[in-house]
């Protein structure tokens, strides 16, 4: 079994994830690293100039002009800026999962509210009203909705007596549930670039020509497949993590994709059959990087970029990853903004006088390209909390 070193998986990422050099396009930056985390709408945009030099103009076009880039809830039940093709693939594996694992949930719920004996069906007829009332009158927000639906206006009490317990709207579940599916995606943000204030819409409508959702078989294979070039080699419990699946369901599609067993220091990895040779060691690069980027959010185990004691600083509690700054394919500490919006760079420790000048630079195009706005975060890091600024 071949082994691949840890410096050959830095290699990998700074040439496939696009940071070691740009690429030309909003969708090729995506594509660099299967899709994007959209959970905070400012990441998608913060991930793909890192990558490009596009515009917000040129981002903005992507998602509601051309809509060659498409948010969809699904793994992990995170929302995701998908490449329009990967779409049906997700539909039918990791959005499907996510979609009954939703629905199971809440239905359980609205049974032990009495709203209705049976709680899957009462979702289904709302379902319905929902596709309809976008249907008749167009896309809505979720204010909207309300309005329209007056069963969308219910609140649910949820885990009583516990800390994250409480009263909560049903109308962002009820939606977040349908638009798992792939029946109803969000479409034109209602806010500026760094909202996510939706208004929702038929998938027909904002797609016009909607393909079938693949199989769960077919759309977890081309999940991996996309992974693997993305992220690869890497291991099964990282895919496993990364996909929200099960183990039978990894193990499947890497046999179909008859993908290739190398040596890791963490164990056994994989790499598709025709991506097994080493890429080219690049000229040294820097990158300040987004909450919950791609770069840093692909893989469960993360020694080979990442220092273990420099973890509880750069990661939240619950495993989310905040702003990172990196220097050849490691991270060596994070970023902020000053009280003007310009970017600042925090390492940690002392990562060298060539890693600090150049990470300088980014943070000099960074101040640019943001020009004055700041970006707001929930995730933000130990180390980004941190930071003292004057």
């Amino acid at each position: 079994m071949r082994e691949i070193t840890d410096r050959q998986r830095r290699a990998r990422l700074a040439t496939r994830h696009a940071l070691a050099a740009p690429v030309a396009s909003v969708e090729q930056a995506v594509e660099a690293v299967t899709c994007l985390h959209a959970t905070e709408a400012p990441s998608v945009y913060l991930s793909v100039a890192a990558r490009s030099d596009a515009t917000r103009e040129d981002i903005a076009a992507a998602l509601y002009t051309d809509r060659s880039v498409v948010k969809q809830l699904a793994m992990r039940r995170t929302l995701f800026a998908f490449p329009r093709d990967l779409l049906p693939h997700a539909w039918g594996s990791a959005s499907a999962r996510v979609a009954q694992q939703l629905q199971a949930r809440m239905a359980k719920e609205i049974e032990a509210h009495g709203i209705a004996k049976r709680g899957d069906a009462w979702l289904d007829r709302l379902h319905t009203t929902i596709r309809a009332a976008l249907a008749e009158d167009g896309p809505a927000t979720t204010a909207e909705l309300r309005e329209r639906i007056p069963l969308l206006a219910q609140r649910l009490e949820v885990s009583p007596g516990k800390t994250y317990g409480g009263s909560f709207p049903i109308a962002p579940r009820v939606l977040g549930t349908l638009a798992a599916t792939g029946s109803i995606l969000r479409g034109d943000n209602q806010g500026d670039w760094r909202t996510n204030r939706p208004r929702w819409t038929l998938t027909e409508d904002w797609l016009g020509s909607v393909p079938e959702p693949a199989t769960p078989e077919e759309g977890y294979r081309e999940l991996v497949r996309r992974w693997l070039h993305s992220f690869g080699p890497g291991t099964e419990a990282d895919m496993v993590w990364w996909l929200g699946a099960t183990k039978a369901a990894v193990r499947r599609a890497l046999a179909d994709l008859e993908a290739v067993e190398v040596t890791l220091a963490e164990g056994v990895g994989y790499l598709l059959p025709d991506d097994v040779e080493d890429l080219p060691e690049p000229e040294p690069w820097a990158a300040l990087l987004p909450v919950l980027d791609p770069a840093t959010m692909g893989w469960k185990q993360r020694d080979f970029y990442l220092d273990p004691e420099d973890r509880p600083f750069l990661f939240d509690t619950n495993g989310n990853g905040g702003t990172t700054a990196w220097w050849c394919g490691r991270v060596v500490g994070c970023w902020v903004q000053d009280p003007d919006g310009a970017v600042v760079v925090v390492p940690r420790g002392d990562p060298g006088a060539d890693a600090l000048a150049a990470l300088e630079v980014e943070a000099a195009r960074l101040s640019a390209w943001l020009d004055g706005a700041k970006v707001a975060t929930v995730y933000a890091s130990p180390q980004m909390k941190s930071a003292r600024l004057p």
